[in-house]
Formats: structure tokens, C-alpha cells, sequence
């Protein structure tokens, strides 16, 4: 059931106070009986994270690699992605706002629920650069943090990508459909696109396959998404940088004190996976618990949506491990007092 929490007189970045509405879903154990793991929703994602429509329902769930019977799960709308249903929500003057805003939205919903510790916070693309960013305005908060196919800043690359989905937004006749179309190119990759169409037409209208198919999640995306929605999240990805542009986004991250766990995928066109192993070998310098492990496949930056059994694997060590255990017993000796 979605959740609603008010934050009735919020500052952003840019200086506006206003009120903020926050929606969230809990999954699998009662919230104070287990260890709480939050998941972080990407670009066009929401709290929908398990269940029959769960974009990550292969890798949460009953006995999955994140096991709704032993975890607490938390996910958190983004305010103003538009997932309420209630386009009132939707946050008009995005530009205000930064991804550190949404961390400390977060932070907030979690200190309204009275969540003082979680066993990990992990996402992929933008949602696991707002859990560095959750890390980061909460050194002692995130014991396994887990940011997949993202760094702690935004490159030029990144930058320039986002630059030019943002002129589609503002100056297309057919924004949301036109701009998501572009997205895909870089969400994937030549080879991906190699092996699924082969230069193959459609028998019905002759057109190639490959532009059908970005077609086809342009006007998949416009039946789900609102555009000022759209505007937002494409907006906050421009906004990642965990040291807030006073410094090395690494020297800002080496104070987290839980584990850090990287995870990159060898062909991302997006996050490039040698930005993230410097990142890695950076942290690695003045932090102990820090790893970096990498998902190979031809698909690019959306393998974190595709390549479940590979990132099951990675996970596995993370979630099974035997201070989870510890983890569920203190839950729940507490409960059974």
C-alpha cells in the first residue's frame, strides 16, 4: 500500500520553502522486526519494487537474493516523479531542487518512521547516486552501501547526454516520446543492438525493427510518465556530487563508515566503468571496506535490469552473509520481549 508522509515547510536548494509529499511502500517483514533495506528507484522507476509489477521483483521477493521473509523493505518515491497518480505532486520548479535535496527528503521520512539504522541502501543509475548522497549526509546511517551502474559525480559525458535530453523535453512537439527514444541509444549499447535486431524490417510496415522498438518505449513511457516529471529526474542527474562542488567527491565519501560496494557493468556507454573503478581505487587509498565488482554483459547500462543472475551473485555475499544473520536475531529479540 503506498504511504504518504508531509513534510510541510521544506527548503531547497534554490531557497523556496514549500510542501512536500512523499510516498513510500514497505515489503516483506513489518518495519522494526527485521533489518530495513532501502531501494532506490531509477530515472522512470518508482516504490514498485517486488510484486507482480515490480521492476525488480526477479532479485526481491519471498527467498530471493534480497528475501522479503528476512528484510524490511523501504522504497521511496522521488517527490515530483509523478508515481502518486496525483499530478498536483508534481514539482514545477525542478530547478530548484538537487539529488542532496532528495537525500535529505529521504532522511527525513526515515526519521519520521523512526528508521535509525539501515542494513543497506542500494540503486542503480540515479538511485544509487542518491544513496551516496544519503551516505554522505549520513556517515553512520548506510551499512552496506550499494550504488550499481553510477559514481559519486556526474561526468562531462553525463552532463552532455543530460543536455541534450533536456532541449528534446523543452522544444519537442513530441517531448516525452522523442526524448526517451534518445535515451535508449545510450541506456544500451551497438552490440545489444546487433544481436536483438540484425538490420531485421517489420513485415507490416517496413520500417526497421531497431526504430520500431524506440518507438515502441517512447510511447510506452508517455502512457506512465508525466513530462514534468520527466523535466525533474533528468534535472537531478545533472546535480550529482556528493562533495557539493567544494572538492573531491572521494574525500567527501571516504567518511561514510559502512561497507561500500561498487558495482559497475563492463560495457555502460552511461556510467563508464573505468570512472567507477577510480572511484573504487580512490576509496580503496583511505577506506578498508570498500570492494568493486563488475557485471559483464553486451546490454550496457540497463544490464542492472537485465542481467538478474549475475547481480544475485554479487549481491549474495552482501545479503547472506553471517552478520545478517546477527542482524535478524537482534531484530528479533527485541520484537519478542
Amino acid at each position: 500500500m503506498l504511504q504518504e508522509i508531509i513534510l510541510p515547510d521544506f527548503e531547497n536548494s534554490g531557497g523556496s520553502l514549500q510542501k512536500i509529499h512523499v510516498f513510500f511502500r514497505f515489503f516483506g517483514r513489518e518495519a522494526g522486526t527485521a533489518p530495513v533495506v532501502l531501494v532506490n528507484h531509477a530515472l522512470t522507476g518508482n516504490a514498485d519494487v517486488t510484486g507482480e509489477k515490480g521492476w525488480w521483483k526477479e532479485l526481491i521477493g519471498p527467498n530471493k537474493c534480497i528475501d522479503t521473509n528476512r528484510f524490511c523493505i523501504l522504497a521511496i518515491n522521488v517527490p515530483g516523479n509523478g508515481a502518486s497518480g496525483n499530478s498536483e505532486h508534481l514539482l514545477h520548479n525542478y530547478t530548484e531542487f538537487t539529488i542532496h535535496d532528495v537525500a535529505r527528503i529521504f532522511s527525513s521520512v526515515l526519521e519520521e518512521l523512526k528508521i535509525e539504522s539501515l542494513f543497506a541502501a542500494i540503486g542503480g543509475s540515479i538511485g544509487g547516486a542518491l544513496a551516496w548522497h544519503l551516505a554522505v549526509l549520513k556517515p553512520n546511517l548506510i551499512q552496506n552501501l550499494i550504488p550499481i551502474a553510477t559514481d559519486l559525480k556526474a561526468t562531462d559525458w553525463v552532463l552532455g547526454q543530460c543536455k541534450v535530453q533536456d532541449q528534446i523535453l523543452n522544444n519537442s512537439v513530441d517531448p516525452i516520446h522523442d526524448a526517451r527514444m534518445h535515451a535508449m541509444t545510450f541506456y544500451r549499447t551497438p552490440a545489444s543492438f546487433s544481436a536483438k535486431f540484425r538490420r531485421k524490417r517489420n513485415e507490416l510496415n517496413f520500417q526497421f525493427e531497431v526504430a520500431n522498438w524506440l518507438s515502441y518505449h517512447g510511447r510506452r513511457l508517455e502512457g506512465r510518465f508525466e513530462l514534468a516529471a520527466y523535466k525533474l529526474m533528468n534535472h537531478l542527474l545533472t546535480t550529482i556530487d556528493v562533495s557539493g562542488g567544494k572538492g573531491e567527491p572521494s574525500a567527501a565519501a571516504k567518511k561514510i563508515s559502512g561497507s561500500i560496494h561498487l558495482i559497475g557493468i563492463d560495457s555502460d556507454l552511461f556510467f563508464l566503468p573505468e570512472e567507477i573503478r577510480g572511484t573504487y581505487r580512490e576509496l580503496s587509498e583511505v577506506k578498508e571496506n570498500v570492494s568493486y565488482h563488475e557485471i559483464k554483459s553486451i546490454h550496457g547500462h540497463d544490464a542492472f535490469l537485465i542481467e538478474y543472475e549475475q547481480l544475485s551473485q554479487i549481491l549474495d555475499s552482501i545479503f547472506n552473509q553471517n552478520n545478517t544473520q546477527n542482524e535478524e536475531n537482534k531484530y528479533s529479540s527485541l520484537w519478542n520481549r
